[in-house]
């Protein structure tokens, strides 16, 4: 159940991603319609960032130190290889997810500075 719980909140992470993120921008003074154009320009740019390719990226690293620190410690206990299986799977878990974390939060300050750039006082 919990290995569900886990690949699903990944994919909602890498389907969804952070391009549709909105920034809360001081709104006196400004024009509602050009701020929504500026902000769909601004979200088409983060878009350029994956938070799938970070993920995949993130769980491959993951997977591999966690492969090569189970490898270490089940030698200890003569049992390597089962604790490189189970190191790989934890470390490319807990890769990906932190790979599609970062993907999503570079998405996030894309739009922030994309914004500031155009001119807006984007408050966070």
């Amino acid at each position: 159940m919990r290995k569900a719980t886990v690949l699903i909140s990944i994919l909602v992470v890498l389907t969804t991603g952070c391009a549709s993120y909105r920034p809360i921008v001081d709104m006196q003074g400004v024009n509602s319609v050009k701020y929504e154009q500026d902000l769909r320009d601004c979200q088409n740019y983060a878009k350029q960032v994956s938070p799938a390719t970070s993920s995949i990226v993130g769980g491959a690293v993951g997977a591999g130190a966690g492969a090569l620190l189970g490898l270490v410690v089940g030698s200890y206990f003569g049992r390597a290889g089962e604790f490189a299986g189970m190191g790989a799977a934890v470390g490319g878990t807990s890769g990906g997810m932190t790979g599609a974390a970062e993907g999503a939060r570079s998405q996030m300050d894309i739009i922030r500075r994309c914004m500031v750039g155009r001119g807006y006082r984007v408050l966070q």
